[in-house]
């Protein structure tokens, strides 16, 4: 962990900072969602709802009422933590693929209301959304200043999500996605916490979304699209379910694979797509899974 915050703090030095930022905002989204599915073990198609709901929030308080940008990203979090507690509500009495396509539905009705909702500018979406001053002060049109809030976000975030999984409530929602029906017995009211879990990973997601409007200074419909949900999935995928750094691993591989990508002929789509067959087929606990069962068949 202390070599991972030293690269995070050169890492501006050494990368495009901007490229870096983008990592760590997908790093986030994606350690949010596997806190669902790793740790839960309920499969969401519908994340993209929170992250790009929150960045449309955000980048209108932003821009059209002026907000500076931490009430303006407290108001995105918000608004996606009050669209988990109504997604979770509705799908969370369902279990397994009926879970997956009623958040899958729900987050497509919400794509729809941003296609056609006055405020989120249609298909052009929230653009030239000014990045302002963190707490009057600081200036985050500066790269250097916009990076090290970027940073401070996902490292803040990420120990949240560490310390609940380490946490009693934790050790429950690892008890439901052994055995639902064990912690039912055990007297645990097995919704609620699932809601719980459900709620956190949607403000999480929201918080990601949020910092990724003001970096790029836009919220738009890739951000709320089904593509954006499938993504995040495949990073956890990537990274390794269940794991803390998994998620991680996997948004810096797909994160850099499509912009090394993109300048050249080859189809992204196509590559990304084969390299996940690959490690499934070679790496079916994840690339950082994979290592952990390596280390721990070592020490043993």
């Amino acid at each position: 962990m202390i070599i991972g915050l030293a690269l995070i703090l050169v890492a501006p030095f050494l990368i495009y900072p901007v490229f870096v930022m983008k990592v760590l905002c997908f790093a986030l989204f994606a350690a949010a969602f596997n806190l669902l599915l790793g740790y839960v073990g309920l499969l969401s198609f519908g994340h993209a709802a929170f992250f790009g709901g929150a960045a449309y929030i955000t980048a209108h308080a932003i821009k059209q009422w002026g907000y500076p940008p931490e009430l303006a990203i407290l108001l995105g979090t918000g608004f996606a933590a009050v669209m988990g507690v109504v997604f979770g509500y509705v799908a969370i009495k369902r279990q397994g693929i009926y879970f997956a396509m009623i958040t899958m539905a729900l987050a497509q009705m919400f794509y729809f209301f941003c296609l056609q909702a006055p405020f989120t500018g249609g298909e052009d979406g929230i653009q030239g959304v000014p990045r302002g001053k963190l707490f009057g002060f600081i200036d985050l049109s500066n790269s250097l200043n916009m990076y090290y809030f970027v940073a401070a976000v996902f490292i803040i975030g990420f120990l949240f999500i560490w310390r609940v999984v380490h946490s009693p409530f934790g050790s429950i929602l690892k008890a439901i996605r052994e055995n639902e029906q064990r912690a039912v017995s055990l007297g645990y009211r097995v919704n609620r916490y699932k809601l719980g879990a459900f709620v956190i990973s949607a403000a999480l997601a929201g918080l990601a979304g949020s910092v990724k409007a003001i970096v790029f200074q836009l919220a738009s419909l890739t951000d709320v699209g089904f593509q954006m949900s499938g993504e995040v999935v495949l990073m956890t995928l990537l990274g390794g379910i269940g794991t803390l750094m998994g998620p991680v691993v996997g948004a810096v591989l797909v994160v850099s694979l499509e912009n090394y990508l993109a300048t050249s002929s080859l189809p992204v789509p196509v590559v990304i797509g084969s390299i996940f067959v690959i490690c499934v087929l070679l790496f079916r606990r994840g690339i950082v899974g994979e290592f952990n069962a390596w280390m721990d068949r070592k020490r043993g």
